[in-house]
């Protein structure tokens, strides 16, 4: 069943690996500004894996880009692993993002011209990883989403569960410690889904970061925490039970 699981401790560490403070991202539209996000604050241990949840337009997407670097907070301040992003230029956010991150997205964003393999190790080889080592790494991440036989494969010859799990293995390869995935099974059946959401629940399990953004109940239901955005603001928060205690809302 989906969401069934032994429910394990955070993995102690000396901080959370992704500490967000009082971040504010706000757009000009007009003469007028929107808040994408109001003043979050919110820590994901090393360990644990956190499921956002909230309505289109909730501040979800926003909250994920920021935490990885990939957009700017408007002000307060996020940390990865200790390191404040705000204080890094663009290269220094580039190596963070390389070395210490991984994404996944819903619409993949593999590189058709380079072959699975190459698409894996894209990460490392940017990161200054011999060849040889990149390749293996890559390997071994292939093999824990069930994709080994088709490294050499390029992404048009793949299915969309198949490339979503070599999105995933991209963003796993290396030991990132922080995993922050988008609607990853949004375009999936619900057996593939399932499989993309134990791989991430496993890679937590391991000691990894994970923020799951989803609409889905049933999927926030492998997380340990589920926090709920509306407006840009954090709601409430409610530690996972099972999909039916979710559902029945059981689970506060």
């Amino acid at each position: 069943m989906s969401g069934a699981r032994t429910r394990r401790d955070p993995v102690e560490a000396d901080g959370p690996v992704l500490s967000l403070r009082d971040v504010v991202k706000t757009y000009a539209q007009g003469e007028s500004k929107v808040h994408a996000l109001a003043g979050v604050s919110l820590d994901v241990n090393a360990g644990e894996m956190v499921a956002v949840m909230g309505t289109s337009g909730s501040g979800k997407s926003t909250l994920l880009t920021i935490s990885g670097g990939l957009l700017s907070a408007t002000s307060g301040s996020v940390s990865v692993s200790g390191v404040e992003l705000g204080h890094l230029r663009a290269k220094g956010l580039a190596r963070v993002r390389r070395e210490r991150v991984g994404f996944v997205f819903q619409d993949f964003n593999l590189l058709p011209s380079l072959t699975v393999l190459e698409n894996v190790a894209l990460p490392l080889d940017l990161a200054g990883q011999s060849a040889a080592g990149s390749r293996s790494d890559a390997r071994r991440a292939l093999a824990v989403v069930g994709l080994r036989d088709r490294a050499a494969s390029y992404p048009d010859d793949l299915s969309g569960g198949q490339r979503q799990r070599v999105a995933i293995a991209r963003a796993i390869v290396g030991r990132r410690r922080l995993i922050l995935a988008d609607e990853p099974t949004g375009a999936l059946d619900s057996v593939t889904g399932d499989t993309v959401l134990q791989v991430l629940r496993e890679r937590a399990d391991e000691g990894a970061a994970v923020v799951l953004v989803t609409h889905d109940a049933r999927h926030a239901a492998w997380a340990d925490r589920i926090v709920y955005l509306a407006d840009g603001r954090i709601l409430d928060e409610a530690r996972s039970a099972t999909p039916d205690q979710l559902l029945s809302g059981g689970a506060r």
